[in-house]
């Protein structure tokens, strides 16, 4: 009992996680191209099929009792979105390979570095990633002219912070797998509801006041509320609340993963 305990003590963290995050990503520069390009393809691909086909047949839609070209409404929408997946797959299927597969982990715990180091290195590290994704979709936002708005360099933040809190998510299910195949289950019953909750695709006002409710405490329908307005060159309404959303699901996320991957390397 008191064992079980000891995995849930508070994060012992060290500066020694930076030499950890640099590792990843000099390995990650060596196929950086490949990698933008298979983060950036399928967003962009959404954005096109249902940005200018879709939203040819729909126009407009209102957010804040204004109307507003879809392809703007999705593309705020579909950002977030992108710095959700990004972020998943590395705490996922990278982290999931250097810390079971490949045995990394165990060989960087050999020099003077705790694993709550570790862990806090492959969070950063899903964060940064999914920064560098969504920077890359920003900047093919801006170059198809669907948003100048000078407030995108606040969105930008919101966005590493997006990635941070779904990294911390994505670790919990990386602790628990045993397998590849165990990150099917986060996908297809966490992330995809997610995706249509929370007002990616279609305003949240549309759906019925209970799953309304349900969505309003999503991570990512607040990173989606802070996020859409500064595509619309507004300032979010009551960022807030957003903000303590997801810094409450980052924070007891980062703990919960944290003490499932104490108890796994215990054993």
């Amino acid at each position: 009992m008191n064992r079980n305990a000891s995995h849930w003590r508070a994060p012992r963290l060290s500066m020694r996680w930076w030499p950890v995050f640099q590792r990843n990503l000099l390995v990650w520069r060596k196929l950086a191209v490949p990698s933008l390009v298979g983060n950036i393809a399928e967003p962009l691909i959404w954005l096109v099929a249902f940005g200018y086909g879709m939203g040819a047949l729909v126009g407009q839609v209102t957010v804040g009792g204004s109307p507003v070209p879809y392809i703007l409404f999705l593309a705020s929408g579909s950002i977030c979105m992108s710095a959700m997946n990004a972020a998943s797959f590395e705490a996922l299927y990278s982290a999931f390979s250097r810390m079971h597969v490949q045995k990394t982990w165990d060989g960087i715990m050999n020099a003077p570095v705790s694993l709550d180091d570790v862990v806090m290195a492959e969070m950063l590290w899903a964060g940064f990633k999914a920064l560098f994704t969504v920077t890359a979709i920003m900047l093919v936002m801006l170059a198809l002219g669907i948003s100048h708005s000078p407030k995108l360099l606040v969105a930008w933040p919101v966005l590493l912070a997006t990635g941070i809190t779904f990294s911390c998510i994505a670790l919990i299910f990386n602790a628990m797998a045993k397998g590849y195949d165990f990150f099917t289950y986060y996908f297809t019953l966490f992330l995809t509801p997610m995706m249509f909750l929370s007002g990616v695709f279609f305003p949240r006002d549309q759906m019925p006041p209970v799953m309304q409710a349900v969505a309003a405490w999503l991570p990512l329908a607040a990173a989606v509320d802070l996020v859409r307005p500064m595509f619309l060159d507004r300032w979010p309404e009551n960022p807030w609340r957003s903000v303590f959303v997801l810094a409450s699901f980052a924070v007891i996320s980062f703990w919960v993963a944290l003490a499932l991957t104490r108890r796994r390397f215990a054993r």
